[in-house]
């Protein structure tokens, strides 16, 4: 646990008194935003006014202001400023205006957070078929692609990675994977299977053809590895955040994120993912919640959460339902034929599923 620095007491207070002692000298005064409030929630897309206080006698030359760090306008009075926010992205913004006055210069900074401007769609769900799976797999992530299933299965001395025939369930190739790691998510990059660890800090390369490792790198940034999916051009990665992070096809190295939120907050616990018909598709890792058993599918451009499938009922592990190690977990797309697949951690099934508006 983190408790943050330590502080020279001695030197602490004295510098509270030099700044006490000059701020009351040369009456510094600071400026401002009175709106939005930090922290303030917002609705994408629409509108709101700035209320700019500045605290200044100096004849204000132009005030210019951003947000985070893209130019939206300036001015050279204090009035209130329209700020749009449909080009942006749900989540936390920092809004700052910058001073300039007969020479001098002040950065005034508040933040204010972006949410869906109403709650998600649901939907549920009818059972179109059902394969057979391996009920020892602790399912960790799911691809479909030439007509196999590519798996990654978790637990410490029990991971691997696999290909597997849908139809039989059928291990075809398995790679075991030392005890020491805990195998996580996976996506296929071309010729290559990528996959990720949960604590260990280590995303592993295999050979699609062989299953055959061939490389490993660095995974950094996050304590864990959760979800993986490669669109065509980066690779999409959870760590049980309510943030996606994207990845460098080659180096998979962090280049950019998108966070998640519906019409109130931060949509926590995103775990593997999958992209269907050019949205993202994620499960939750949550046994209660308002998003437990649902898979959510989410705007890749704006990070809002348009929609839910409720999958309550669907587990066929009957008095597991409430069990962590046997939640729902695995998302696959059959680009081809416009066919879904979901399953979970130990089930005995993969299913195909179509969804059902109105249903929750």
């Amino acid at each position: 646990m983190h408790f943050g620095q330590k502080i020279n007491l001695k030197n602490g207070l004295l510098f509270a008194f030099v700044s006490v002692f000059f701020a009351c000298k040369n009456e510094v005064k600071y400026s401002s935003f009175s709106n939005p409030t930090a922290g303030m929630v917002l609705p994408i897309g629409k509108e709101f006014k700035t209320n700019l206080m500045v605290q200044t006698d100096k004849k204000i030359d132009s005030i210019v202001y951003l947000i985070d760090t893209t130019k939206v306008t300036m001015r050279k009075d204090t009035n209130s400023v329209n700020m749009a926010t449909k080009d942006l992205k749900v989540g936390n913004h920092l809004l700052s205006a910058k001073i300039y006055s007969e020479g001098a210069f002040e950065d005034v900074t508040t933040n204010f957070v972006l949410v869906a401007t109403q709650a998600p769609i649901s939907y549920g769900y009818k059972i179109k078929n059902s394969f057979p799976h391996d009920e020892q797999s602790y399912v960790e992530g799911i691809e479909f692609h030439d007509g196999f299933i590519y798996e990654s299965a978790g637990q410490y001395g029990e991971s691997s990675i696999r290909k597997v025939n849908l139809n039989s369930g059928k291990v075809l190739q398995q790679t075991k994977i030392d005890k020491a790691y805990f195998a996580e998510g996976m996506t296929l990059v071309g010729d290559k299977i990528v996959q990720l660890t949960y604590k260990e800090k280590i995303g592993f390369v295999y050979d699609k053809a062989t299953l055959k490792q061939i490389a490993t790198f660095p995974y950094m940034g996050s304590a864990e590895g959760w979800g993986l999916y490669f669109d065509g051009e980066k690779i999409l990665n959870t760590d049980g955040s309510n943030t996606i992070f994207y990845l460098d096809k080659n180096n998979y190295q962090r280049i950019g994120q998108l966070d998640v939120f519906d019409h109130k907050a931060a949509v926590m616990n995103l775990n593997e993912i999958e992209m269907v018909e050019g949205k993202i598709y994620a499960n939750v890792y949550q046994l209660e919640g308002e998003y437990a058993n649902h898979i959510l599918i989410i705007n890749p451009k704006t990070g809002v959460l348009e929609a839910t499938i409720n999958l309550t009922g669907l587990n066929p592990m009957k008095g597991k339902e409430n069990d962590a190690d046997y939640i729902l977990n695995g998302i696959a797309y059959d680009k081809q034929n416009k066919r879904l697949f979901v399953t979970g951690k130990k089930w005995s099934k993969i299913f195909e599923i179509e969804l059902v508006k109105g249903l929750k």
